[in-house]
């Protein structure tokens, strides 16, 4: 058994790259070999929100706190809330975030291939999500 305790876990700013806004990202385990599981958790500040990007053994997504957005790439804008739980199969191109005037903390938890969890492609910009934004209000 391993417990690793909270005040051992470090917090960071999400780094630009890879976020639009201001993003915290708080690993939370990573699994000992022959296991590779790793999960994190992200908080969006409103408006915030990731790059386009794959991972290569597929994502899930956890909303524990607020209202978000998440998107694959040709679909539409999805609301997700707390107590969601969100599927990105492998190597499907998606975003998600913090929808515009609401924040949202999820767990992200991915699988490691060959080394690695994500790749990260463009950024969304701010006129490309004030779009979904628009695209959203137009479906409800």
């Amino acid at each position: 058994m391993k417990i690793t305790r909270k005040e051992s876990r470090s917090s960071g700013k999400g780094p630009e790259d890879w976020f639009t806004g201001a993003v915290s990202v708080e690993p939370l385990f990573e699994a000992d070999a022959p296991a590779r599981v790793a999960g994190a958790s992200v908080t969006f500040e409103p408006g915030a929100r990731t790059a386009w990007h794959t991972h290569p053994l597929g994502q899930t997504l956890i909303v524990t706190a607020g209202i978000g957005w998440a998107q694959h790439q040709g679909g539409t804008i999805e609301e997700i809330r707390t107590g969601d739980v969100i599927w990105f199969p492998p190597g499907e191109k998606h975003l998600h975030g913090a929808a515009p005037t609401t924040g949202m903390t999820h767990i992200a938890i991915h699988e490691y291939l060959n080394g690695k969890v994500v790749d990260w492609m463009e950024k969304v910009s701010d006129e490309q999500y004030r779009m979904c934004s628009a695209g959203f209000k137009a479906l409800m």
